[in-house]
């Protein structure tokens, strides 16, 4: 049985406008990375140009850059012992820290700066080293010459060494007495690190950074003198210091090239000297500003008249005494015949008990004042008997 062919459907075929438009679609995401500005912006790596990539001493370039973070701090050094792919060897100490220049981006995180040429510590191969200064850290490196500036090779690179902590950190020392009155307060950051790689670490370069509240931290550059061989380890200790009275809770970190290693939190207690110190001030300089106020008044015042003169105590009178007799009291006392005047003055006017008996003695005929003329013993008046006698 044959079968017979029935008459093919006819083919449709694409139209070329839709063609068109599907390639047109396709092309767009290429075209808007190719044409959109500051593509490499969007990418997060940032960019440096320079205006001369040679220069002597005393000149100055022009350095710009773009892709940065938008209104970041920038730091532009020119380093030595440095390329764009290892970076800079032995980190800022290869830089001429003293001439280097701070640049702020702006809302498209672009930049351009002047920077004076200046010879570097360290021989080239150099480069201008631009980094952030706080917030994410970021950096680039462009290749620049410093001309009549050593040329040497660089360094050997170490291997695969890779450092890992291997305990918790901790922070040893003590406050002294001169930290409660303001002084810097002071650690030793201690930890202990592993080499997990292939080759061994010579004079590894750490980066330690504070940070207080919110604030980002702040990072210095610790070089530890050492070698630390692969699968070694080694316990090492670096100083930590902060600014002088700073006091609160703070946040110390350990930072091994584009890694932080550890964290560490500080209590910082507040310098009570400073303000004891104040307080006494407060009081002690008051006081003493009313003393001399006061000690001038007291010699500026006039003085009353007559009062520079000497005043003479008053001559104390003796009281009289009154007699007394036997029969009763009233009567006055007589003075016994014979006593003269200057004996009676001599005894009212004397006042104390030495004077009063000198007087009596010379009185002889004086009677006191508790006799009488009449009952005054008298040598005439015959003696009593005693018993026994006649």
């Amino acid at each position: 049985m044959t079968r017979h062919p029935g008459p093919r459907a006819p083919r449709r075929t694409a139209s070329p406008v839709l063609l068109f438009l599907a390639a047109l679609l396709a092309l767009l995401p290429a075209l808007s990375v190719l044409t959109a500005p500051g593509a490499r912006a969007a990418d997060g790596d940032p960019a440096v140009s320079l205006s001369k990539k040679e220069a002597g001493k005393g000149g100055e370039i022009t350095v710009s850059g773009s892709g940065w973070r938008a209104e970041a701090l920038l730091m532009l050094l020119i380093c030595g012992q440095s390329t764009p792919e290892r970076g800079v060897v032995g980190g800022t100490n290869s830089c001429a820290n003293a001439d280097g220049r701070a640049v702020t981006t702006d809302k498209k995180g672009a930049f351009s700066k002047k920077l004076p040429v200046t010879e570097p510590p360290k021989p080239c191969p150099c480069v201008v080293h631009v980094a952030t200064v706080t917030g994410e850290q970021a950096l680039a490196d462009a290749v620049f010459t410093v001309a009549g500036h050593p040329t040497a090779d660089l360094p050997e690179q170490t291997g695969d060494g890779k450092l890992a902590v291997l305990a918790t950190t901790r922070l040893e020392g003590d406050s002294s007495l001169l930290t409660w009155f303001g002084a810097p307060p002071a650690r030793r950051l201690v930890f202990t690190v592993g080499n997990l790689g292939s080759a061994p670490v010579k004079d590894p370069v750490f980066e330690i950074g504070t940070a207080h509240g919110v604030y980002a931290p702040q990072w210095e550059e610790r070089q530890w003198r050492g070698t630390v061989a692969p699968g070694a380890k080694a316990q090492i200790k670096l100083p930590v210091e902060l600014s002088a009275g700073a006091h609160g809770d703070y946040q110390v970190s350990l930072r091994y090239g584009e890694k932080v290693l550890a964290e560490q939190p500080w209590g910082v207690g507040r310098p009570w000297g400073v303000t004891l110190f104040w307080v006494l001030l407060c009081l002690v300089v008051p006081a003493a500003v009313f003393r001399i106020g006061m000690a001038v008044v007291d010699k500026l015042r006039p003085r009353p008249v007559g009062s520079h003169r000497t005043r003479t105590p008053a001559t104390r009178r003796r009281p009289k005494r009154r007699g007394h007799t036997g029969a009763g009291e009233g009567r006055d006392a007589t003075t016994a015949p014979g006593a003269t005047t200057e004996a009676t003055t001599n005894a009212a006017a004397t006042t104390d008990a030495t004077t009063n008996a000198a007087t009596t003695t010379d009185a002889t005929t004086a009677v006191l004042p508790w006799f009488t003329p009449d009952s005054a013993p008298s040598e005439n008046r015959p003696r009593p008997t005693t018993k026994g006698q006649a």
